[in-house]
C-alpha cells in the first residue's frame, strides 16, 4: 500500500508548500508532494499494517473517528483548534501542528493491528534528524532533531467506540533562533518554553537569539468516546499538551480541553451537528498566566447525492481576560461561518 497527499491551491491552481517549512532567510523550501501524507506500507488481514514516512499521528487518527464536526478546520471546536497557538517548527520534522496536538510527522514508522475481540492496538516511533545554518549570525553545523513515539488502543462494543493515545516528542535546535521557537504561545499572550536568558521570556517577546538553542519535551494525550443512539451519535472528547524545558522544567506551557457533540440525520438526506467545548491555557512567567477559553459549532449537510453535498458550518470561540507576562490584561474572541459544495472522487 502507499499515499502520496498534495494540496492544491484553488486560488491559482498550483501545488503549495506547507507553510511551516522555511529557510534560515524565510524561503519556503517543500513544496509540491511533499507537504502532507507520504508513505508506503505493507498490509495482511488477520495481523495488521505498518508504514514509514510522513503520516498522521495516532491521535489525529484518533480524532477523526470521534470529532462530531469531523475535523472540518472551523472556528468553535477546541480539539482541531487550528486558529491560533504554536506551528511547527522550521527545523523539526513536522509536517503539521495543531496549538492541542500534532497532526502529521515526517520519518515516521507506525504500526496498527487488526481488530481482536474489538481492541485494536497502534504505535509509532519518529526519527528526525539534520545539520542545519541556522542564527542570526550564520552559525554553521548545529543538529536540529525531532525525535519521539507513539502509543495508543481503541474497542469498539456495539454501538461504543473509546480510544485513548498519547504520544512524546524530544525537539533539540543546538543552534536555533528565536523566531522559529519549537513550541511558543507568546503570540497568544502566553509564554514561550524558554528561560530567562536564552530569550526576553518576561515580556513573552522573542528577541534574543537562542545561542544555546532549544530542548523541549511535548507530551499529548487524547481520550475520546462515542455511542450510537440510532436517532444520533453522541460524541466526548478530553485533550492534553504539556511542552516543557528540559534543562529547567519550571518552564512550561499546557493546554487542556474537553469538548461533547451530538450528530444525527434530521431526514433522509439532511445531518446536522453541534458541539461545545472548553478548557484553559497555563504557563510559566509573571503572575503565572492562565486562560479560560469555550468555543461551539454547529453545521449541516444536504446530501446530493452519496458523493455530492451541499454544507454551511457556523463556529465560535471565546478567551477569557488573561494576564500576559508583561502585566497587560488581554481577551480574545472570534467567529466565522463557511459554505459551500464538496464532492468525493
Amino acid at each position: 500500500m502507499f499515499t502520496a497527499e498534495f494540496t492544491l491551491n484553488p486560488s491559482d491552481a498550483t501545488l503549495t508548500g506547507n507553510p511551516a517549512s522555511t529557510s534560515s532567510t524565510g524561503g519556503s523550501t517543500v513544496g509540491g508532494l511533499q507537504n502532507r501524507q507520504t508513505f508506503v506500507g505493507l498490509h495482511k488481514n488477520g495481523l495488521g499494517q505498518f508504514a514509514v514516512g510522513t503520516q498522521y499521528t495516532g491521535i489525529h487518527n484518533a480524532a477523526a473517528a470521534t470529532d462530531p464536526g469531523q475535523l472540518n478546520n472551523m472556528m468553535g471546536n477546541v480539539v482541531y483548534a487550528y486558529s491560533s497557538g504554536p506551528a511547527a517548527n522550521a527545523y523539526n520534522g513536522a509536517e503539521g501542528n495543531t496549538v492541542a496536538y500534532t497532526v502529521r510527522m515526517a520519518n515516521a514508522l507506525t504500526a496498527q493491528s487488526d481488530a481482536f475481540s474489538g481492541f485494536r492496538v497502534n504505535g509509532m516511533l519518529v526519527a528526525n534528524n539534520a545539520n542545519s545554518t541556522v542564527g542570526t549570525t550564520g552559525t554553521t553545523g548545529g543538529m536540529s532533531n525531532t525525535n519521539g513515539w507513539g502509543l495508543g488502543a481503541d474497542y469498539t462494543w456495539n454501538k461504543l467506540y473509546a480510544t485513548a493515545q498519547y504520544q512524546a516528542f524530544k525537539q533539540i535546535n543546538s543552534f536555533q533562533t528565536a523566531g522559529a521557537q519549537a513550541f511558543n504561545l507568546a503570540g497568544a499572550g502566553l509564554i514561550a518554553v524558554t528561560p530567562t536568558g536564552q530569550q526576553s521570556s518576561a515580556t513573552g517577546t522573542a528577541s534574543t537569539p537562542l545561542t544555546q538553542g532549544q530542548n523541549i519535551q511535548d507530551n499529548q494525550t487524547y481520550v475520546a468516546a462515542t455511542y450510537d443512539f440510532g436517532i444520533l451519535k453522541a460524541y466526548g472528547q478530553w485533550i492534553s499538551r504539556k511542552a516543557t524545558a528540559v534543562y529547567d522544567t519550571n518552564y512550561y506551557v499546557k493546554r487542556q480541553a474537553e469538548q461533547i457533540g451530538v450528530r444525527s440525520f434530521i431526514t433522509p438526506t439532511i445531518e446536522g451537528w453541534a458541539s461545545a467545548g472548553l478548557g484553559r491555557y497555563t504557563a510559566t512567567g509573571i503572575n503565572q498566566p492562565t486562560a479560560n477559553f469555550n468555543a461551539w459549532q454547529l453545521g449541516s449537510n444536504y446530501w446530493l447525492s452519496k458523493r455530492t453535498n451541499l454544507y454551511a458550518i457556523y463556529g465560535a470561540t471565546t478567551t477569557s481576560n488573561y494576564t500576559t507576562p508583561s502585566g497587560v490584561t488581554a481577551s480574545a474572541s472570534g467567529q466565522n461561518y463557511a459554505v459551500g459544495v464538496r464532492h468525493t472522487f
